[in-house]
């Protein structure tokens, strides 16, 4: 069975390659290889993973926060995430909830234990820093093509890596990016790397992704992220570990209502 089961792989990925290649306009071929991310990514269901959050000033002093998270895949919608802190104490049971959209701004919730209230955060702010780290709100909303317009820009190798270089620009109203530069891996259809650009078209930040590995025989998962702010020289970096999927999770597991009782 392993010599078919290759040949049925390298047919798929010729012909997701192929399908690329046919798009005619580079506004054609950047949409083409968006889906193809989002085709290689689904029917995981729900995902667990815990994060060792690392911040990192100009400086290099650094502060640690340990998280847990939970994600669940919705079908013709963006995904639900809750993300709670265990550590340190001072934010020892924060809880963040989001509800990913494709179209709509997305509904997030930030529960904080020291205030003892739920805040919503607006659709207009989700620019701002999310938990002093260097992601921003709007980067923890999952990848849903819809977000975004498309052009490829080029091919380029990425660590010895072949890529495809592609350019997003939200249609989000209130993004807080003009437009993101990615790099997506040409086999396996994975990003390695995003640069950011603010609402002046200058360069903010590069996310890395590096250490994948692969789960279930089909999802690729980054065992690490970097976040680098090349305007504040701060770093936030994730290590993530015991990645785990199709826990039986559903909707009942991300109910807003309940963030008050997250420990």
């Amino acid at each position: 069975m392993k010599p078919i089961l290759k040949i049925v792989i390298a047919s798929m990925v010729s012909l997701a390659a192929m399908q690329v290649s046919y798009a005619q306009t580079p506004e054609e071929q950047g949409l083409a290889i968006a889906q193809e991310v989002e085709n290689h990514d689904n029917g995981w269901q729900d995902m667990l993973v815990n994060i060792n959050m690392i911040l990192r000033n100009k400086q290099g002093d650094e502060s640690t926060r340990d998280i847990r998270q939970k994600v669940l895949e919705v079908s013709g919608d963006g995904d639900k995430s809750l993300t709670v802190f265990n550590n340190p104490r001072d934010i020892k049971g924060t809880a963040f909830l989001s509800f990913s959209h494709i179209i709509d701004p997305d509904d997030q919730w930030l529960y904080m234990p020291a205030l003892k209230r739920v805040k919503r955060i607006s659709s207009s702010n989700k620019s701002g820093p999310f938990m002093g780290s260097q992601y921003s709100y709007e980067d923890l909303a999952s990848f849903e093509v819809g977000k975004y317009t498309y052009k490829y820009l080029r091919d380029e190798k990425l660590a010895e890596n072949d890529s495809f270089v592609i350019e997003n620009k939200p249609l989000y109203e209130f993004s807080g990016y003009t437009k993101q530069v990615v790099w997506i891996d040409k086999t396996r259809y994975i990003p390695l790397q995003v640069q950011y650009y603010d609402r002046k078209n200058e360069l903010l930040k590069t996310a890395s992704f590096i250490g994948y590995k692969q789960y279930l025989g089909k999802y690729w998962r980054a065992s690490k992220q970097l976040m680098e702010n090349h305007q504040n020289g701060k770093t936030t970096e994730l290590l993530l570990t015991d990645y785990q999927f199709k826990t039986g999770l559903s909707t009942r597991n991300f109910d807003k209502n309940s963030l008050k009782r997250m420990r």
